[in-house]
């Protein structure tokens, strides 16, 4: 045994890095399953076979929390277009979704929300201070985010009702059109710069984010839309679950033009598990190597600096590689990333210190605090 108490000629255990992820889909799937008659609290809690997160898998993986969407699917079972013979596709767009049918659906996501809260399931977080001390007391630190705002109505009221139940997150729009603005087609090779940007209404909303402190989440967005948000919004731009373009040429990925805007703002980019976002030939295949995902992770810190690139797994909204499998598995790019030469600081900021400095400024934590200072000043 050497001075430091390990056994001789043996390699000390890696820790395991906490990560905060910038998003998954856990909600739909365990509404869903409701929907067949499964208990989403017992799903969560006492884990289940299908999909990619519950408590169980979480802890396994280091998985700490992250952001939760609220998203309600298209009708009709979504599939990417199959590829042809030179493995291009082009997905056709998804249908709108009515106010009235998002709006019944979003009550449901976010009601199992606060029903995972109320069992302990997770903390339902508010505030970076909230995400700190429930990772700090080993409970899932859960974030609400609505991924496309069909249950807004044109007054923008839901707003501020989802707001206090906890909504701190907002993405315009999924991968369809809505009322506020246009998103990006499933496409490969495709730009990004495919489609009409925000909607006068969703100029609007992108205003009424910023008054009330919720984050604006730019995946799924035009690049057009990317350029209107950009334009009008004081809040670091965040895209959630994107990648680099110039390595899968998709048109979800981010080109290094608005990459450069994102560090321009304070911003950050989480990597994205989904295999046809990671693959150079953006391809549905489980087969992935952690290599392309540490390629994007190279290719995103080169171009912003390493304080604007976290993660933002998708687990639960798209096959991802199966050296990674589910959220028992989050460690393993972790462990790939320290390969590739990444410090243990390095890491604790992609892995989630960016995120809570991003979400922090977004929610005006910062403005608060210098208020609240200002008051506690002694006039002179």
């Amino acid at each position: 045994m050497d001075e430091s108490g390990e056994l001789a000629g043996s390699a000390a255990t890696p820790p395991v890095e906490p990560v905060f992820d910038g998003h998954n889909d856990v909600l739909l799937r365990l509404w869903l399953g409701e929907k067949r008659g499964v208990d989403p609290v017992a799903a969560f809690l006492d884990g289940e076979s299908e999909g990619h997160i519950d408590l169980p898998r979480a802890r396994a993986g280091g998985l700490a929390g992250g952001l939760c969407a609220v998203f309600v699917p298209s009708v009709g079972r979504f599939a990417l277009a199959t590829p042809g013979a030179d493995g291009a596709y082009s997905t056709p767009m998804s249908g709108t979704v009515d106010l009235a049918t998002a709006a019944a659906a979003s009550a449901e996501i976010v009601d199992i929300a606060l029903r995972l809260d109320r069992a302990g399931g997770w903390t339902l977080c508010r505030s970076t201070g909230e995400i700190r001390a429930a990772m700090a007391a080993g409970r899932f630190a859960a974030v609400l985010h609505v991924e496309g705002a069909e249950a807004i109505g044109p007054d923008l009221g839901e707003l501020g009702r989802l707001y206090a139940l906890g909504l701190r997150s907002l993405g315009p729009v999924w991968s369809r059109p809505n009322a506020f603005g246009f998103g990006v087609p499933f496409a490969w090779p495709a730009s990004p710069d495919c489609g009409p940007g925000l909607t006068d209404l969703g100029r609007d909303l992108v205003r009424e984010c910023n008054r009330l402190g919720i984050a604006l989440d730019l995946a799924h967005i035009t690049e057009a839309g990317f350029r209107d948000v950009a334009a009008i919004s004081d809040a670091p731009l965040i895209v959630s679950h994107s990648n680099a373009h110039a390595l899968t040429a998709v048109a979800r990925n981010l080109t290094d033009r608005q990459m450069d805007a994102v560090r321009d703002t304070g911003g950050i980019v989480g990597l994205n598990f989904a295999c046809t976002m990671l693959r150079p030939d953006g391809q549905d295949n489980a087969a992935t190597p952690l290599a392309d995902a540490v390629r994007h992770i190279d290719h995103m810190v080169a171009r912003m600096g390493i304080a604007h690139v976290a993660i933002g797994s998708d687990f639960d909204g798209a096959v991802i590689p199966e050296a990674i499998g589910d959220a028992a598995g989050t460690q393993a790019l972790v462990a790939a990333l320290r390969g590739a030469g990444y410090h243990e600081d390095d890491l604790r900021l992609i892995c989630r210190d960016n995120w809570l400095r991003v979400l922090g400024t977004s929610w005006r934590e910062n403005d608060d605090q210098a208020q609240l200072n200002t008051l506690s000043v002694e006039p002179t």
